[in-house]
């Protein structure tokens, strides 16, 4: 594209670019960019988890536990709604990290991973292996009793944590390993989705029920007749926030329901929107005056607003709404989660009989040698069987790597461990030590086994 006239070369002495002006520069695929705000996230999810665990073990415990448990309560008129702080984050800020998932499994349905059955069928194959086994593992420890309602937690994978622990060897390992588990990551998701709407659901009131089915189905209508602005879709998702809440069905649900009839066809074509660009460009380099700041030009203005709105016409909503909402998802909504759930007390006179309960046994047991046994063994079967392929550049050595990494169970299963105990504070406790001890376990033995069987690349 020319310059516009009398425009000076960003190539000449004594202009300087910005961090932001140079990032203009950049081109990263929708993969590039998920793979770097998992891994930032990952990062941020450590610094807070162990802040929390500072905090349940200091001085500052109890009003720690005092913030998480304080009353806060939205009044419209003679409606209210009235739940701990600790609530509003795990059923109302967790509903926005469950919108993001939907939104990120309907892409990888559409055109992602997800879409050829082919390429898909080793990641889900692993993600169905690797989630039934730790549940085994876990119901083998935990046969009965209260504990036994703990057989979901050790089936979730955290998608930032084990993407970012990856990513740090990303130079060794093939891209296609990287989007072998992203893919099993978000099948992973899905699962626990399921599993927390099927079996951690106490109590159903069915008219509430009924209003969210009903809101769900004018979402689906908007879709088909050709909506394509995302405000309806968000709002509509709020109200089916608040039906399910009141159903009884756990309200984060709401998130992955209402991405899911998010449009995913723009409302411009790309050819159309092509040439619109070019004849616009002409526009804005002849409109261009020398030393005169584009806040004066009203062309100048016009022909920027104009490229905006197109821009954002030739995306998709579901692309619109998944850049919109993965920053603060992951830079705010994952860390604040894990600053409200992971403060462990640690009890070093009792940490003996903590290591050997049985929920905290089979939690750690089920993420880390369930994750490793499930995803490995369910896809050296699919590939002895020709039922799969590996996927490109990737040794089985390194499936099993990730396998290991995949244990890496922190968020979702903190979460379902919150579902699966509640009311239970010990074996609450026991779960998420479980979680915390394992996590690290799998993330450390997954860095190491792929840094072995990985060949840096001369």
């Amino acid at each position: 594209m020319s310059q516009p006239t009398g425009a000076t070369s960003p190539t000449e002495k004594g202009i300087n670019h910005a961090r932001w002006e140079k990032s203009f520069d950049k081109i990263l695929t929708p993969l590039e960019e998920f793979i770097h705000r998992q891994t930032t996230s990952g990062l941020l999810l450590m610094t807070m988890a162990v802040i929390a665990l500072y905090l349940a073990n200091s001085q500052y415990a109890e009003a720690y536990l005092h913030v998480l448990h304080t009353n806060i309560s939205l009044n419209i008129g003679s409606w209210s709604i009235s739940m701990s702080l600790h609530h509003w984050i795990n059923d109302a800020l967790m509903a926005l990290f469950f919108f993001v998932v939907g939104l990120e499994l309907k892409r990888e349905m559409l055109v992602g991973e997800l879409a050829q059955i082919r390429n898909a069928a080793l990641p889900i194959g692993a993600a169905v292996g690797g989630m039934v086994i730790p549940a085994l593992i876990y119901f083998a420890i935990n046969p009965g009793g209260d504990a036994a309602n703990g057989w979901g937690i050790p089936m979730a994978t955290d998608i930032a944590f084990a993407i970012g622990a990856l990513a740090l060897l990303a130079s060794r390992v093939p891209k296609a390993l990287i989007t072998f588990l992203v893919a099993l990551a978000i099948v992973d998701d899905l699962g626990a989705v399921v599993v927390i709407a099927v079996f951690y659901t106490d109590t159903i009131a069915v008219t509430p029920l009924l209003v969210g089915a009903g809101i769900i189905g004018l979402m689906l209508a908007l879709n088909l007749l050709g909506v394509r602005k995302t405000i309806p879709y968000f709002l509509l998702a709020v109200l089916l926030w608040l039906a399910l809440l009141k159903s009884g069905v756990h309200a984060t649900l709401a998130g992955v329901l209402g991405a899911l009839t998010v449009p995913a066809i723009p409302r411009y074509d790309p050819i159309r929107f092509s040439e619109q660009v070019k004849t616009l460009m002409k526009r804005f380099d002849a409109s261009y005056e020398p030393g005169k700041s584009i806040m004066t030009n009203t062309e100048l203005r016009a022909v920027v607003q104009t490229l905006e709105n197109g821009v954002h016409a030739v995306e998709t909503p579901l692309q619109r709404l998944e850049h919109a909402w993965h920053m603060p998802v992951a830079y705010l909504v994952i860390p604040i989660f894990a600053l409200a759930n992971a403060g462990i007390p640690i009890d070093i006179s009792s940490l003996g009989s903590t290591l050997s309960h049985p929920v905290m046994l089979g939690t750690a047991f089920g993420l880390v040698l369930g994750k490793f046994i499930g995803i490995s063994l369910v896809c050296w079967l699919m590939l002895k069987w020709n039922m799969a392929v590996l996927p490109k550049d990737t040794q089985f050595s390194q499936i099993m790597g990730v396998s290991l990494l995949a244990g890496i169970g922190f968020t979702m299963s903190i979460f379902v461990a919150e579902l699966a105990f509640a009311g239970e504070a010990d074996n609450l406790l026991m779960a998420k030590t479980g979680v915390l001890l394992a996590s690290l376990i799998a993330g450390i033995s997954g860095y190491i086994w792929l840094l072995m069987v990985s060949k840096k690349p001369a």
